[in-house]
């Protein structure tokens, strides 16, 4: 027996039922801990970017991950040593697609979407 509820049983709960589905929280996984994806994410050195990588590989504003609907992008912000997505370097200043368990490495720091 199946419980009548606005959920289950109207158009509205349907309709929420639906976005709810189709919601995907993507985050990175850097050194064991999890940033939540937004709409950009800052990764450097700087003490203000939203991802602070110690180490003098990582340029103080080195790349940004910008979300743009629901697909995400990195970009290296022309840092000095580059930026890497699975083992190759990205072009300087260009938008990158990102997909779920891709890797990014800066210096020596590697950061895993998820």
């Amino acid at each position: 027996m199946q419980d009548k509820t606005i959920v289950n049983n109207s158009k509205i709960g349907q309709r929420l039922d639906v976005i709810v589905k189709q919601e995907n929280v993507s985050y990175l996984m850097f050194n064991n801990a999890k940033v939540p994806l937004v709409a950009t994410i800052r990764i450097g050195r700087a003490t203000d970017s939203n991802v602070v990588i110690e180490g003098m590989l990582a340029s103080r504003n080195h790349a940004i991950i910008q979300k743009i609907k629901d697909e995400y992008f990195l970009k290296d912000m022309n840092s000095t040593n580059g930026t890497f997505l699975n083992g190759e370097r990205i072009p300087a200043d260009k938008y990158v697609k990102l997909a779920p368990g891709d890797t990014i490495t800066i210096g020596k720091t590697h950061l895993v979407l998820h």
